[in-house]
């Protein structure tokens, strides 16, 4: 048996990621507030940004996932602000963090420890875990400490056959993007202008880079753009 452990696949890329583990006939489990709507999908409802829910939801993790020959765990949830440095107030900063970041480390101390060879551990990260763009500071921050989390996992978990990446997708068509920039076609357009192929990226596209990524081990330690390409300005 395989076993995806997916967070936040009620929509968007997470859900295309759920789908396509799904196709190949891996389990997937899926924690996140909302249920993910894909049939044959075990929800386990949290709100990951609570902490100490994990902790609470994890008393027969050991038992309920132990039979899987190779698990792969995808940390996928996470949320944008539209926040700046110089007014980021710390209570926002925490919440953002407790998201993107606490939860993460918490799953991986949960779940690591039982995975055998052949496993993955792959984050979901973003364009801006390597750069940064005015107005989302909160999100910079925390994709950046993503991607030093996942360069800590593949140091930590070497010699054990595990292997990780980040895959750090461009401007996606997901509800969130469509929720950031509202109904203005000219910010649409301004967006999509950014990619070498003047097109949002689908979320399957993703989860195809995502499925591939879990049976690579070649990519250890790798931080991979997903992006189209994106045009410099």
């Amino acid at each position: 048996m395989n076993q995806l452990i997916i967070t936040g696949a009620s929509s968007g890329i997470g859900r295309a990621i759920a789908t396509r583990f799904l196709v190949d006939g891996w389990d997937v489990a899926n924690l996140s507030r909302r249920p993910c709507p894909e049939r044959g999908v075990e929800n386990l409802a949290c709100d990951l940004s609570d902490p100490g829910v994990l902790d609470a939801l994890s008393a027969d993790w050991s038992s309920r996932f132990a039979a899987a020959e190779r698990l792969c765990l995808v940390h996928n949830a996470s949320t944008m602000r539209m926040d700046r440095v110089d007014a980021l107030e710390n209570t926002d900063l925490r919440a953002v963090l407790e998201l993107n970041i606490v939860a993460a480390n918490t799953l991986n101390r949960l779940i690591l420890p039982g995975m055998k060879p052949g496993s993955s551990v792959i984050y979901i990260g973003s364009t801006l875990a390597e750069k940064a763009v005015p107005g989302v500071a909160s999100y910079v921050i925390a994709k950046h400490a993503l991607a030093g989390m996942m360069r800590a996992t593949c140091q930590d978990l070497a010699g054990r056959g595990v292997h990780t990446c980040m895959i750090c997708p461009g401007f996606t068509d997901t509800e969130q993007l469509r929720r950031l920039i509202g109904e203005d076609p000219q910010t649409l357009a301004a967006i999509t202008g950014l990619s070498a192929f003047d097109r949002l990226i689908e979320p399957e596209e993703i989860a195809e880079a995502v499925a591939f990524a879990a049976q690579a081990p070649v990519l250890n330690g790798a931080l991979i753009h997903a992006n189209l390409g994106q045009r410099e300005r």
